[in-house]
């Protein structure tokens, strides 16, 4: 069996935005796209909490899947 091992992230350079099309109604995610290798997304309402990590190109295309489902995106890059 194989197993593979995963480490944590060091999110302590991450600089976390809300989008621009948040309603305000602490629902929102926050992203910080300034990290070198990936791009991390948080429940805002919970900023201690868990992160997932996406790589730049795998946060680039869904980005692009919602501009294309004409989802508010343009805050998020």
């Amino acid at each position: 069996m194989n197993s593979a091992h995963q480490s944590t992230p060091d999110l302590s350079g991450a600089r976390w935005r809300t989008s621009s099309h948040s309603g305000g109604n602490n629902e929102c995610v926050e992203v910080a796209p300034n990290l070198p290798h990936l791009v991390p997304v948080r429940d805002s309402t919970r900023p201690a909490g868990p992160a997932i990590a996406f790589g730049h190109d795998a946060w680039r295309a869904f980005v692009s899947d919602l501009a294309s489902a004409d989802a508010p995106s343009a805050g998020w890059m």
